[in-house]
């Protein structure tokens, strides 16, 4: 009986193994059929001048230097915003917050917002943003948009981060004669934000990658700007680019070449998630 037991639940533990086997490698073998897809569809158009000039119809010329403009304007506008007040709803819900029924109406409200389609986002911004407040359609109309889509990623992260350092920590710096905000400064900020700066990172990769919300707030227009005069005017960000090429114009060449210029930056925000995850880990450690 002890045996048929023991073969029974060999023969359990090795199909379970087998299947975690097996959705490993459809995993790891769609992300490979992607990634090398993409590139090999993208690489071979990416020239210099597709990388440094703008689109000019009188003489025929695709460029994407307003579109990467516009994207790295726009990560910097969404993060100037959405960083303080994701990090300082955070730090209230995690560490100032009594009203447990306060923080979890709040904390409902933020995975909510998380859910909400990106579309419905775009429609919301073009109203409040673009017509309401008389933005226009500009960067800075979108990057308030991903402000509030960034929101709840930047928010989770950090009151994640917080509950992993140790009450001790703070016990003791309260023993020395603390203030609060001493202590959350000094103690609680410096163990968690190795959390904080890879929801971050992550967020911008949210960033990088939407379209929909874009499209009825942030336009369409190629043309290259400062940085301020940018941030007040419309100007396509690359997943917009790459919306219009493929849907519109049906450039697929210069869409796949966009979209490899998208997945080149999406591998590098991931492996610096990942590397600054490492390094303040290490410091933690010694």
């Amino acid at each position: 009986m002890k045996s048929q037991i023991s073969n029974k639940r060999k023969i359990f533990i090795f199909t379970m193994k087998l299947l975690m086997w097996i959705s490993v490698i459809i995993t790891m073998a769609l992300v490979l059929f992607m990634v090398i897809y993409v590139m090999a569809k993208g690489l071979p158009n990416i020239t210099y001048q597709f990388l440094s000039t703008k689109p000019s119809y009188l003489s025929d010329t695709i460029g994407i230097l307003p579109n990467i403009l516009n994207t790295v304007y726009i990560v910097i506008a969404t993060l100037v915003f959405v960083i303080p007040l994701g990090v300082g709803a955070a730090i209230y819900l995690t560490e100032y917050a009594s009203n447990k029924k306060l923080v979890s109406i709040i904390e409902y409200a933020s995975e909510t917002l998380s859910g909400i389609p990106s579309i419905i986002y775009g429609l919301v911004g073009m109203l409040f943003f673009c017509q309401f407040l008389n933005m226009k359609t500009s960067i800075l109309a979108g990057a308030f948009t991903l402000v509030i889509m960034n929101l709840p990623i930047i928010m989770r992260t950090t009151q994640e981060s917080l509950k992993t350092v140790p009450q001790s920590y703070r016990e003791g710096a309260f023993g020395l004669g603390a203030g609060k905000w001493r202590v959350i400064r000094t103690v609680v900020l410096p163990g968690c934000v190795d959390g904080v700066i890879t929801g971050c990172i992550l967020s911008i990769g949210r960033i990088l990658g939407e379209s929909a919300a874009l499209l009825f707030t942030a336009g369409f227009a190629h043309a290259v700007n400062g940085f301020i005069e940018g941030l007040f005017s419309s100007g396509a960000t690359l997943t917009v680019a790459l919306y219009v090429y493929a849907k519109e114009r049906g450039e697929f060449e210069v869409a796949f070449a966009t979209a490899a210029v998208l997945m080149i930056l999406t591998i590098i925000i991931n492996l610096a998630a990942t590397m600054v995850s490492r390094y303040f880990n290490k410091r933690r450690s010694i």
